[in-house]
């Protein structure tokens, strides 16, 4: 069986490409004096800053992400002081994402360091690559969801 050259191979570019982005970010939130904040807490972050008060369930669909690690991730967001979860009034089983007054004064700082360490990594690109990479990444995606639902 030939070996697969990790140049050659998406997973380990995709892989690499994410680590580096992540490391990036981490530096930026550091010098803006919101070191707190994770790259793994952006999506819940950027759907909590649409509109708050979302159901864990709802929130973790967004995000994309598994019930267990949506609790991780809420815990470790609460822990940092980003997040609240109460009680919906309306269904007792479930629980409702509030962010909190610092998870609200983190929103600019960061989205401007999104913004900036977003467009210093794809500054060569032009904007037909980076629209094409987007849609091929949620197609793959959507074949990765589709591979998986029973």
């Amino acid at each position: 069986m030939k070996l697969i050259d990790p140049v050659d191979c998406p997973y380990y570019l995709i892989s690499r490409t994410s680590l580096a982005v992540a490391s990036a970010l981490k530096a930026g939130f550091a010098a803006a004096g919101v070191e707190r904040v994770k790259p793994a807490y952006l999506g819940v972050l950027f759907y909590l800053w649409q509109g708050d008060g979302l159901k864990v369930v709802e929130l973790g669909r967004k995000a994309g992400l598994e019930p267990s690690t949506m609790t991780g991730l809420l815990d470790r967001m609460e822990r940092d002081g980003f997040v609240v979860r109460s009680p919906d009034p309306d269904d007792r089983r479930a629980q409702l994402v509030f962010l909190t007054a610092e998870g609200q004064a983190a929103r600019d700082p960061v989205v401007r360091v999104v913004n900036r360490t977003l467009s210093k990594v794809f500054e060569s690109l032009p904007e037909t690559e980076i629209t094409r990479m987007k849609n091929t990444l949620r197609q793959v995606l959507a074949n990765i969801h589709e591979e998986n639902t029973p």
